[in-house]
């Protein structure tokens, strides 16, 4: 899969506060998601695919709203998995993945048993570093940036 659509806007505007859906968003550059609280140097923003959430959801034979996985943006046509160092354009904005987000204890708060259901093969997603920032909006393209052999 090489290109996808953005579904979905959060921004968790308290530690361990809710999460709060948007239209738009701007991707500061070094920095993340405007608004957001939880973000650091490396894990400026975190992505969620929306088929591999749509899988756990079945797993489970749950249907939490993915807003409850805690990600900022939700993807879909693309897979994430195994993408640490590949740039991905969103909008005007493009991210370098980092890595698998790992899922933490809260995910057994929204659901008994999601945090194993989520844990292998990067279905908890992942974190990216914002290298160019914009402004992003829920139906923007989501594509890879082609890599070239160096």
């Amino acid at each position: 899969m090489n290109a996808g659509a953005l579904e979905a806007i959060w921004i968790k505007r308290a530690h361990r506060g809710k999460m709060d859906p948007a239209v738009r968003g701007e991707l500061v550059e070094g920095k993340g998601l405007t608004g957001n609280v939880d973000r650091s140097r490396r894990r400026q923003v975190t992505l969620l695919s929306r088929e591999v959430w749509e899988r756990a959801m079945a797993e489970l034979g749950a249907s939490l709203d993915p807003s409850a996985r805690r990600a900022n943006l939700f993807v879909s046509g693309l897979a994430l998995a195994n993408t640490r160092g590949r740039v991905l354009r969103i909008g005007a904005a493009r991210l370098r993945i980092g890595g698998e987000l790992t899922p933490c204890e809260r995910m057994d708060e929204a659901w008994p048993g999601l945090k194993a259901v989520l844990r292998p093969e990067w279905k908890g997603g992942v974190f990216a570093q914002v290298i160019e920032g914009g402004e992003i909006q829920v139906g923007d393209a989501a594509e890879w940036e082609e890599e070239h052999a160096s």
